[in-house]
């Protein structure tokens, strides 16, 4: 199987599970990241998120949580679709009145909002195995950011239908530290 056949099967499984949530259950689970990970997360770290698309783990729960202990937030930032993603100071988890649209359709920070590299990174996901391996979308952003970063520290954030029991992994590939899920803390990984 394709990596690109792997991402329609796993965008469909995700949808079908997404839909079945009720509405209210699907940022419930991601309310709070559960104790363990908060081990896996320094004090006073900055945390970057993604602004979660209508099927993946949501984040903005978590925006909140980590501001209210402290945590510098940031987004990723496109300047335009060919453009290295970057993170950007996110300075309003409860409102996102500090985004604009970016040229990929997301909320991101508005172009005057600071850059960061943060020290821990929520990473979006299609699948990802037990040991830390992961499919993205396949712009392989993620994968480029995080080979300049090689110090940030990396967790997925997914529902459990998405874990698989293999992947196609690529030298470009950069495997998680640990992922999260409904039921579960995988990692933290070497």
């Amino acid at each position: 199987m394709t990596k690109d056949e792997l991402r329609r099967q796993l965008r469909a499984a995700r949808r079908k599970h997404v839909s079945a949530l009720p509405e209210a259950m699907r940022a419930l689970v991601f309310h709070r990241p559960p104790v363990p990970l908060l081990e896996f997360v320094p004090q006073g770290a900055s945390v970057g998120l993604y602004n979660a698309g209508p099927h993946e783990a949501p984040t903005q729960s978590y925006a909140r949580f980590f501001a209210e202990n402290g945590h510098t937030i940031a987004l990723p930032r496109f300047s335009g679709r060919s453009s290295a993603m970057e993170f950007a100071l996110h300075t309003d988890p409860f409102g996102q009145s500090d985004c604009e649209v970016g040229p990929f359709g997301m909320l991101q920070p508005e172009e005057s909002a600071e850059a960061i590299v943060p020290d821990v990174l929520f990473v979006p996901l299609l699948g990802f195995t037990e040991a830390g391996a992961r499919i993205g979308q396949g712009g392989g952003h993620y994968d480029r950011w995080l080979a300049g970063h090689p110090a940030t520290r990396t967790i997925g954030l997914a529902w459990d239908v998405q874990k698989v029991d293999a992947l196609p992994i690529e030298p470009h590939d950069i495997a998680l530290n640990c992922v999260v899920t409904p039921t579960r803390l995988y990692g933290p990984f070497a």
